[in-house]
């Protein structure tokens, strides 16, 4: 993360070298947009944090544990709902295979959180529009399922 800073810091200062005038109406431009978004973006963490609230971990690997059609739908959608990040995600699939989830269900479930986004699809909307939003989404939990199935498959 600090790399990143750093990188947009000296990327910052190399357009403020490069036309100040520019540089000037660029960061206005995305602070429009930044203030633009906060309101969708607030409406997500809040629906977000109550969902946290509300499932509880052992909900959660009561539903995601075992094997079969009822864990691996359930995986999905959780996956598609949930907003976890990866470094969260990862350990999390280390509990649940501990607690009995079998592979098809922790691909179904890290695939689909990390590729669909329901509650960002608000925001993704904004951005691209609600044909391509939607069109993305629909696209990537295909893919998870793909790639659990073929999980299911390679590593039964």
């Amino acid at each position: 993360m600090i790399a990143l800073w750093i990188t947009a810091g000296a990327a910052l200062l190399a357009s403020l070298v490069a036309d100040r005038r520019k540089t000037r109406a660029s960061l206005i431009r995305g602070l429009k947009t930044f203030w633009a978004i906060v309101p969708l973006l607030l409406g997500v963490l809040a629906v977000v944090s109550l969902l946290m609230a509300a499932v509880t971990p052992e909900m959660l690997q009561r539903a995601l544990s075992g094997s079969g059609p009822l864990p691996f739908c359930a995986a999905l959608g959780v996956g598609s709902v949930a907003l976890v990040p990866g470094f969260i995600a990862y350990p999390l699939a280390g509990v649940l295979r501990e607690n009995g989830a079998s592979t098809p269900v922790l691909a179904a479930f890290i695939t689909s959180l990390m590729m669909v986004g329901v509650l960002t699809l608000p925001i993704e909307a904004k951005f691209f529009g609600w044909r391509v939003s939607l069109l993305r989404n629909g696209l990537a939990f295909v893919g998870a399922v793909l790639v659990a199935v073929g999980m299911a498959w390679v590593l039964p």
